[in-house]
């Protein structure tokens, strides 16, 4: 969603950016500092607890009152932007995939995430909409699901970011200096983050997988793709994204063959 700023008479404010909102919940920007509005507390919960168990740099948690979560702006930039070139050095993308491979060799979070059954079962749900209303050709739909089954396999669950899009990692030059937004934090597959992060930038997957120093099997993180993909859609044109046509989501899903 475009962001859009508001003015305001607070006598040491100039602005108010609104970063995200939708039903579900809404960051404000003030200034240096985030305002993070969640009408669901265990996401919040989440968020905090896990902010604090990871072993990279994330946003200062400067107060909280609840539906109110105030955090300290992160420096840096984004490390990019889904739909949009990286301005990003490869460099830059190897951090990041240095940086997610901490967080997966860090112990285990307290909580389960979302177990095969429940992932396979949205995955139906979602199909089964976007060809109940003529959302997607058919058969991009049917391509991209089977590719997206083969992601559901057992896997040795990690400490995962659970939403690691590329806007929530920041970077200074070639660094890392923090990752945003932790709220979907759990144990989880450890390809799954490094899907969610190169989705839309293929080009830097290499460098990803050299930053995280580990083997992937790159079938699997395409097979991320379409699953995240074909899973994200509904929500964002039931949250006001605009048209399903112009997601650069469809535009990946476009691109599998």
């Amino acid at each position: 969603m475009t962001s859009v700023v508001i003015s305001t008479t607070m006598a040491d404010v100039e602005e108010v950016e609104v970063v995200v909102a939708h039903s579900e919940r809404a960051t404000l920007r003030v200034g240096d500092v985030f305002l993070k509005i969640d009408a669901d507390q265990t996401r919040i919960d989440v968020e905090v607890e896990a902010m604090a168990m990871v072993p990279i740099p994330t946003p200062k948690v400067l107060w909280r009152k609840p539906p109110v979560l105030a955090l300290a702006a992160l420096p840096g930039t984004a490390l990019g932007h889904l739909g949009e070139p990286s301005t990003a050095s490869p460099a830059a993308w190897a951090a990041a995939g240095a940086a997610v491979r901490m967080v997966h060799d860090a112990p285990l979070p307290p909580w389960h995430g979302k177990s095969l059954d429940e992932i396979a079962s949205r995955l139906d749900g979602e199909c089964e909409w976007l060809l109940a209303n003529d959302v997607l050709p058919a058969d991009m739909v049917t391509r991209n699901r089977r590719m997206a089954e083969t992601a559901l396999r057992p896997w040795t669950p990690v400490f995962t970011h659970g939403d690691l899009q590329v806007d929530h990692v920041f970077v200074d030059g070639d660094e890392v200096t923090g990752v945003v937004d932790w709220s979907e934090a759990s144990c989880g597959d450890a390809l799954f983050d490094l899907a969610i992060l190169t989705l839309g930038h293929e080009e830097h997957l290499g460098d990803v997988i050299a930053g995280a120093g580990t083997d992937v099997d790159r079938d699997l993180i395409h097979a991320w793709w379409s699953l995240r993909c074909l899973t994200n859609i509904r929500w964002l044109a039931e949250h006001g994204y605009g048209s399903p046509d112009e997601f650069p989501e469809v535009a990946v899903l476009k691109s599998r063959r």
